[in-house]
């Protein structure tokens, strides 16, 4: 498989596919593709996986993408203005994306469910607490909101990140839930009562966009309901 990633803020994937290969994608994810390619839905990795799959806010089952007879082309686009990114993974560096964050991946690839193992990040860190992890081997599109920074952490570097904003990192980092410290700058600061921790070390991904922050900036404006 090769690939192009084009579109700026509007970002699609085409991929090039060769016969006989297989791409794994959520439901409604493609976008457009060549007669050649055969979709078949499966819901792949057992059952647990399944709905671990499902907990993480992926579908349980699906679809596998394969030429037949020849090349064959597939993109996927991205479904919120933002980019597109691709992920060589590894056996030994496998990755953790936020919800929703995946694309597609070539089926070597493998989507799970990570829990955070603390419970405070888990109950207070919004998007932290139930995210996807990519293992296996191969390559992976994730989408990610906005303009994407990323950061190469080292062993016991930190930083401090405004929930949502965290769009994927390494699996070797890890994640905490500290509280804004000071009432008044808890209570009037404007930032929540908690913050995100990640240490290093391992690459961390952060998002100027996260679509729950463009949700709550909106929500003044739409009509509320009479009834």
């Amino acid at each position: 498989m090769t690939y192009d990633i084009i579109g700026d803020s509007l970002p699609v994937v085409i991929c090039k596919v060769n016969d006989g290969e297989t791409l794994i994608t959520e439901r409604g994810a493609m976008s457009w593709m060549s007669p050649n390619m055969k979709m078949e839905t499966k819901g792949t990795g057992g059952i647990g996986k399944m709905f671990g799959r499902m907990f993480s806010g992926e579908s349980m089952f699906q679809n596998l993408y394969t030429a037949r007879g020849g090349n064959g082309v597939i993109a996927f686009a991205s479904s919120f203005p933002g980019e597109i990114r691709a992920f060589h993974i590894t056996p030994d560096r496998p990755m953790i994306v936020q919800k929703y964050g995946f694309l597609a991946s070539e089926a070597s690839v493998e989507l799970s469910v990570h829990f955070q193992k603390r419970f405070k990040a888990g109950l207070f860190g919004g998007e932290g607490f139930i995210m996807q992890r990519l293992s296996g081997s191969g390559t992976a599109f994730v989408e990610l909101d906005g303009h994407v920074q990323e950061y190469e952490l080292q062993d016991g570097q930190q930083l401090i990140v405004d929930t949502g904003y965290l769009a994927a990192m390494d699996a070797s980092c890890k994640m905490d839930i500290v509280t804004v410290p000071g009432v008044k700058n808890a209570l009037f600061g404007g930032e929540g009562l908690f913050n995100t921790v990640v240490s290093g070390p391992g690459r961390v991904y952060l998002q100027t966009m996260p679509i729950s922050a463009v949700a709550g900036a909106l929500r003044p404006y739409f009509p509320t309901s009479t009834n």
